[in-house]
């Protein structure tokens, strides 16, 4: 009599909550084309994600630091209520990061500190209990002193977050994976405008450049990164390839 075949799991629900339109898209391009996560609502700000969270009732919530109306910090205390958060964003100030783990947050990711996999895994950690944060991070939580030290040793995390929860901290990659797109300084600087959501016309004005040559940097980064549009390349450029 052959042995019966474990259930399959089902896939961790999501809700991802960003300002920015190709950061969402492209996180929930990613986390919905897995058999162990799918993305079930999108917002763009703290009071879209609670009502979806409100609604939907997921597993795990990404969630922003700033975005316009209600920002992620000041609609975490609500949402972690309803699930648990796990912060997704470029911010890693001190006194951010330490405020979101003091007010519930389960975890703190620092774009282009991770790649695919290590998303998935901190989900899955915060929504089964275990903080989970990246190094940019969890260098914010060492004192001042600390930061300059050449091996820190990290500090407890706020909320009694254990020990063990700290042996889940990644490498960083940031900068290493970065590196290998082999982009000169003025396409990252490019690249990173295109990540923050700004068309071809402010990216121009804010480098004092035309149109046409940014056009031309980004037909340039997309062939480096091999990828054919903003939010293939966001993606990667993030590090959530």
């Amino acid at each position: 009599m052959p042995f019966p075949q474990a259930p399959a799991t089902a896939p961790l629900r999501l809700v991802v909550a960003d300002d920015n339109p190709v950061v969402r898209a492209g996180l929930t391009a990613l986390l919905s084309g897995r058999e162990d996560t799918t993305v079930v609502a999108e917002a763009a700000d703290g009071r879209e994600a609670y009502e979806a969270a409100l609604r939907h009732r997921p597993d795990v919530v990404l969630l922003d630091v700033r975005m316009p109306g209600v920002d992620g910090i000041s609609a975490l205390p609500h949402l972690v209520r309803l699930a648990p958060v796990m912060m997704l964003t470029y911010s890693h100030e001190t006194e951010t990061v330490r405020e979101a783990l003091r007010l519930g947050a389960g975890g703190y990711l620092v774009h282009g500190e991770f790649g695919t996999e290590q998303l998935v895994r901190a989900v899955r950690d915060v929504c089964e209990g275990r903080p989970h944060v990246t190094p940019g991070a969890a260098r914010a939580l060492l004192p001042p002193a600390a930061n300059a030290h050449p091996e820190p040793e990290l500090p407890a995390l706020p909320r009694e977050m254990s020990a063990k929860g700290l042996s889940q901290l990644q490498s960083p990659v940031g900068q290493s994976f970065r590196s290998s797109f082999q982009l000169s300084i003025r396409e990252a600087e490019i690249m990173d405008l295109v990540a923050s959501g700004m068309t071809n016309h402010q990216i121009a004005a804010t480098c004092f450049i035309s149109e046409k040559t940014v056009k031309n940097h980004i037909n340039h980064i997309f062939a480096k990164l091999h990828t054919t549009n903003r939010t293939q390349a966001t993606a990667k450029w993030l590090g959530v390839r």
